[in-house]
Order: C-alpha cells, then structure tokens, then sequence
C-alpha cells in the first residue's frame, strides 16, 4: 500500500527516494537550520512533504550542479525554500517568479562585507574540468568562460540559459 503525496515520510524512506544514506539527511539538518522535521517520542524524525521537497532541491543543488553547502545556505538565505524545491522539480516558471521577487530591491552592500561575500549560490567549479571559473585576478564580479571574461551585465541571460538547460534535463529525465 502506498502512502499518500500529503503524508509525513520516516527518514528511510526520504533517504530512499533521495538515493541517500541516513545520516546524511542528518548530517544536512546541522547545515541547513530550513530543515526541520517533526520529532516525536524516541527521537523518531517525521518530514513533511514540503520537507522532502526541500531536501531534493538541497541534493540536486550539491549532487547535480557542484554547489559547496555554504554556497546553498547562502542560496536559501536570498531566495527561500521553495526556490531551492523548485529547482530540483524543474518548475521555471516558479524558480523565475521567485527569483525576479528577490531581486526587485537588491539590499544595500553591507559596512566591512566584500562584495564577493555577497555573491549568493556560486557552484565550486569541478576540479576536472575548469572550463568555467568565477573571479579572475581576484576580482569575483566576473565570470570566466574558456578565456572570456563576462562582466555583471551578461549575468542574467547566463542564468536564463542555465534555467533553459535545467527544463531540458528535467524533460529529458522525464523520457528516460
């Protein structure tokens, strides 16, 4: 028998559906204060469905894309939760709302932050291949492709394409 999409899911079953061990899950709660499931007597953990949403979008974030846990914590921090679940779900149309709702009012540089400090979600670039890489020269408001230099301005249509690429993994995905 089969639970329903709404009901809570015990920590082997999330690490199940997710194709990880336990204690990673567990280990991800210490990282990400977002993950929070229900505990009940004997310290047994309960996750809500928008739990197990979160945790998708935490692994295909980490797994998938080369994010570093601090460069997801700072994706949270600036976007929330559902932008990060949306991500792993492949809905492009939630992550740009979302992601056009938090940049409308960019906040004001922070006193004593270095503005490569305030760069929210960069994925460490694999060691294997260095094709992309971020920052040249020390200055970390560029992105280096190949031995092109793009500048802030190409910024948004490289995370546009990115969105495009996610919808067709997602699609592709679906066929296999």
């Amino acid at each position: 028998m089969e639970k329903s999409p709404d009901a809570f899911r015990t920590i082997s079953e999330v690490a199940d559906e997710l194709d990880l061990p336990q204690h990673v899950l567990r280990f991800w709660e210490t990282r990400f204060q977002q993950i929070k499931p229900m505990k009940r007597g004997g310290g047994r953990r309960y996750y809500r469905p928008e739990d197990v949403d979160l945790l998708k979008g935490i692994r295909h974030l980490l797994y998938d894309h080369g994010y570093t846990i601090k460069g997801v914590q700072k994706l949270l921090k600036a976007n929330g939760n559902k932008f990060v679940a949306a991500i792993a779900s492949g809905d492009l149309a939630t992550v740009e709302a979302l992601a056009a709702s938090s940049n409308e009012e960019p906040a004001p540089p922070k006193a004593g932050v270095a503005e490569e400090d305030q760069i929210v979600g960069r994925p460490k670039a694999p060691a294997s291949r260095r094709f992309f890489s971020f920052g040249s020269g020390g200055d970390e408001t560029e992105i280096t492709i190949g031995k092109t230099s793009v500048g802030k301005e190409d910024r948004a249509l490289l995370q546009e394409a990115l969105y495009d690429l996610l919808e067709c993994k997602r699609l592709l995905d679906q066929v296999r």
